[in-house]
């Protein structure tokens, strides 16, 4: 029970990595804030919280907007009184297409969820975990920080500008006890895996089968993570395990890359 007692506010809650970690978080004793846009997967979701036997409080919030992000910190204040852990999961994929012809407007667009959302939500926890002790912030960033692909160059920036957050607010903080680390997936599940084996397969002009069994073989452990498995790594970040630990970006990717 890793998180006993504790309540986690987790951005992002959908059928994949929010949930998992709303859930992980749950099972090791944590009392779950959910913030997103569709109301259905929150309530879907805040019953599998409760189903562990923990508490739910699902919160509909546009984290582009400062004021749903205010508002969403002043509902988890009015029920629980704390806020011990934030998850900044929520992403809004950019376009992939060369940055000789995108937009800049574009990335902007995509920025106020990627990037400047975890700064706004970071912002509003803060005053809340200093006054309390402490606390830990946890920034879900992506295996894209390793590569060089062509036409993620927006994916990319905006990986790269959330990990600068991470580290620069790690600075900030620090002297309040609170902790600012990040988790960098790569393919989250077989079904991710799946996914880009049959893009892949178009564009070399290969079997699924075959582009399938070459990413896996690019893996050391022959296989991706699954979410709950990268949830694990969220826990281990915003339990007291990780105490000394701060500014930090942790690979979760099966061996995909060695940092």
């Amino acid at each position: 029970m890793l998180l006993e007692n504790k309540v986690v506010l987790v951005s992002g809650i959908g059928p994949g990595l929010g949930r998992a970690t709303a859930l992980a978080a749950a099972r090791h004793g944590a009392d779950v804030v959910l913030a997103a846009r569709t109301e259905s997967r929150l309530t879907q979701v805040a019953t599998e919280v409760e189903a562990v036997g923990r508490r739910a409080l699902p919160v509909v919030t546009d984290i582009s907007l400062q004021e749903d992000c205010t508002a969403l910190v002043a509902r988890t204040m009015e029920e629980f009184g704390r806020i011990d852990v934030l998850v900044n999961n929520a992403f809004k994929m950019p376009p992939f297409e060369p940055l000789t012809e995108q937009a800049v407007a574009t990335i902007q667009d995509t920025f106020e969820v990627n990037v400047f959302a975890p700064m706004r939500l970071s912002q509003a926890v803060v005053p809340h975990m200093s006054a309390a002790g402490g606390g830990s912030i946890v920034m879900i960033n992506s295996v894209i920080l390793r590569q060089q692909k062509p036409a993620y160059g927006a994916y990319k920036m905006a990986k790269h500008s959330l990990l600068g957050l991470a580290r620069s607010l790690a600075v900030e903080v620090g002297p309040m006890n609170i902790r600012v680390n990040s988790v960098a997936p790569g393919f989250i599940g077989a079904a991710v895996v799946d996914l880009v084996a049959q893009i892949e397969a178009t564009e070399r002009g290969v079997s699924p089968e075959k582009a399938k069994e070459q990413i896996l073989e690019s893996l050391m452990l022959r296989r991706a993570p699954e979410p709950g498995e990268i949830a694990e790594a969220v826990v281990f970040f915003a339990s007291d395990m990780s105490r000394s630990i701060t500014g930090q970006c942790l690979d979760v990717n099966s061996g995909q890359f060695t940092h």
